[in-house]
């Protein structure tokens, strides 16, 4: 199997699951996210598991094309980027969630885009991409 085909399979699903899951059940997510950001440990351990991912997409899937699976690599990129950020900087990174959770139009927006999102990576992974 092509691993744009994979990866879209598993980020495509990912992303809808979460998003169906922040859709339905915002208060619970918000006080998980609250509660994240009150541990610098997990700060810490969030940021490695995307470090790792991140870094895991862009070593076996930096495809730079015109097409959907260049998502895959930027969706790469921003998980390397954001692990590093939250490795180096926990105390920003919890700062700025903070503000973001309170902030109602960029809950809306996020769970939007993760529901797209996943639902057009679904799509190509297994539809498309068969």
């Amino acid at each position: 199997m092509d691993s744009s085909i994979f990866l879209a399979r598993l980020l495509g699903s990912s992303m809808l699951v979460i998003g169906l899951g922040l859709l339905l059940n915002r208060a619970t997510y918000r006080d998980m996210s609250l509660e994240f950001l009150d541990s610098p440990a997990l700060i810490y351990i969030g940021g490695l598991i995307a470090f790792v991912a991140g870094l895991a997409i862009v070593l076996t899937h930096n495809v730079w094309v015109v097409g959907w699976p260049v998502v895959i690599t930027i969706f790469g990129w921003v998980s390397l980027v954001a692990g590093i950020f939250r490795i180096v900087f926990p105390a920003s990174v919890a700062h700025l969630g903070r503000r973001l959770i309170d902030n109602q139009g960029f809950l809306i927006g996020g769970i939007t885009v993760y529901l797209l999102l996943g639902a057009w990576l679904s799509y190509a992974g297994y539809a498309g991409g068969a």
